[in-house]
């Protein structure tokens, strides 16, 4: 897997079995939205966002729910400005607005065809394109496997040529759900949690996707944060930032607590951490790209150079096997 590394310089990948050629460092846009997450503003995106062009990002992964648009408004921005050509994913949130997908309730009520469509209409006009490369399911039941809607659905926004390829973004912590959509042959692609202390989707989800050729996208490989190295217990967010809730009770201290041991089993300074992060997740084959929140300049210049030593050597990831840490801090 390190054969065609350069290091230092941005990698490239397969989408699955897409024709897309995609960065292994993504942009993660749910930040710049600026609803969940406090603290920055559409100025500072934006440099962020050109300076990930810069540093070779050529993905950048969005969402309709992602400040109610905003952030693909600014991904859309990106692309006139920059008059570059680059790879999007966006998102179609649920229509009973409930994250993640609830048991016992219908695919109607979350993903009907016409939704389907109409959600994904928005989308292109958001982003000024014509296209889009990825549209995603923003959840996934597993109970929706035989249904209708979703397969009518994503074969209209594809036949009619304003998407490219479709997956599905699976519900925090649950990878072996989505095995028998792989299965049905109709997906390209899964987003899913896949960080040093949620390891799982390498039991079953990876194998089945490097067998049937489907694109990987991992999403919180620095679990909001905590894997920076950068929160403990005196760590503040502001008023109304979404990490008030993930990180409520003990939580901050607990994460700092099982950082600071994996960098103490590792023997590496706690600022080493994020690229240690990211670095693990680009280490599996099965992985196309990983996409970390990237806010400020600074976190993509660092981002890009993590992901530019290429993946962990086989001590450090053995090592960090025994770190995994079974806990869903989501339901808010």
């Amino acid at each position: 897997m390190t054969a065609n590394y350069n290091e230092g310089a941005m990698h490239y990948r397969k989408l699955g079995r897409t024709n897309f050629e995609i960065s292994a460092l993504g942009y993660g846009a749910w930040g710049i939205g600026g609803k969940q997450w406090l603290g920055s503003g559409d100025q500072q995106a934006m440099t962020a966002l050109h300076e990930a062009l810069r540093s070779g990002i050529n993905f950048f992964d969005t969402a309709l729910a992602y400040g109610e648009g905003h952030s693909e408004r600014l991904i859309g921005r990106l692309k006139q400005e920059s008059g570059s050509e680059f790879y999007i994913a966006t998102k179609i949130p649920p229509k009973n607005q409930l994250w993640p997908a609830r048991a016992g309730i219908s695919i109607s009520n979350v993903f009907p065809r016409d939704y389907i469509v109409e959600c994904t209409n928005r989308s292109l006009q958001n982003l000024g394109v014509e296209a889009i490369d990825l549209q995603q399911l923003h959840v996934w039941n597993a109970e929706w496997i035989d249904s209708d809607e979703w397969r009518r659905g994503f074969e209209d926004i594809k036949t009619t040529g304003k998407v490219r390829a479709v997956g599905v973004s699976i519900n925090d912590h649950q990878p072996d759900s989505a095995l028998d959509l792989i299965k049905t042959g109709l997906i390209d692609t899964v987003q899913v949690i896949y960080n040093v202390f949620d390891q799982s989707p390498e039991a079953h989800l990876f194998p089945l996707c490097r067998e049937k050729n489907i694109g990987v996208i991992a999403r919180v490989p620095l679990d909001e944060g905590s894997l920076t190295g950068q929160i403990n217990e005196f760590t503040q967010f502001p008023d109304g930032d979404f990490r008030n809730l993930y990180f409520k009770g003990d939580r901050k201290r607990e994460v700092h607590d099982h950082v600071r041991a994996i960098c103490e089993d590792l023997q590496v300074p706690m600022e080493h951490m994020a690229e240690i992060a990211l670095r693990f997740c680009i280490s599996d084959p099965a992985v196309s790209s990983v996409i970390p929140g990237m806010r400020r300049i600074d976190r993509v210049q660092l981002n890009a150079a993590a992901i530019g030593q290429g993946p962990l050597p086989a001590n450090t990831l053995e090592t960090l096997r025994r770190h995994a840490w079974v806990r869903n801090f989501y339901p808010l």
